[in-house]
């Protein structure tokens, strides 16, 4: 398999997936330019993913997946073991997406604007503002519990992490929401956070 990603993009949450699902032996990641739509060695990224942005997964019979929630359970999948996700057709299952949808849907699309520096302050009050109700909307979540789902990582705790990370480049203190950055820092010290984080910085 190969996992397509660009440095500090939400491509590090399956990123983080394979290090935590015992993967990384079978997957190769590949850097990508998602402004030039080309991969490190050259190639035509849209060629790949028609849609120019990663993550992209590219299985090993040539299937193309693209989506982060669904390649990261497609990756848990792999590795049912690791317990990054629990079986498919159960409660708890529909739980795990339901969470992730809400990350994709009402927290990764409300930083959208604050990586436009030519969007109008208004933009980006707004999306200060949707942040700061989405992370409020988990206050209760986070303060009885370690992980998003309870005791236990998920992929969906690999996800807000990644969330979580742009405020350091986008101006968002993680201190106003001690809940989030508590969360943050837990998940951040896990080796195959850590571990994902240092093989992106070292991917040429």
């Amino acid at each position: 398999m190969k996992l397509y990603f660009s440095p500090g993009a939400c491509s590090l949450s399956p990123h983080i997936v394979v290090h935590e699902a015992g993967l990384a032996g079978k997957v190769t990641i590949v850097k990508t330019d998602i402004r030039a739509k080309k991969t490190a060695d050259g190639g035509d990224f849209l060629a790949i993913n028609p849609k120019g942005y990663v993550p992209a997964l590219v299985l090993d019979d040539g299937t193309v997946l693209t989506e982060g929630p669904a390649i990261v359970q497609y990756l848990a999948d792999k590795a049912p073991q690791s317990g990054l996700a629990p079986a498919n057709g159960t409660t708890a299952r529909y739980q795990l997406q339901a969470m992730l949808n809400f990350l994709s849907t009402e927290i990764h699309k409300a930083w959208s604007p604050l990586w436009n520096k030519a969007a109008a302050p208004v933009q980006h009050e707004a999306a200060r503002a949707a942040i700061d109700k989405r992370f409020n909307d988990l206050k209760v979540t986070l303060e009885k519990q370690p992980y998003l789902m309870g005791d236990k990582f998920t992929v969906a705790d690999a996800y807000l992490f990644t969330l979580a990370n742009w405020g350091q480049w986008t101006g968002v203190d993680l201190g106003l929401w001690p809940w989030i950055k508590r969360h943050y820092e837990l998940v951040g010290a896990r080796p195959g956070v850590q571990a994902a984080i240092a093989a992106e910085r070292a991917a040429k």
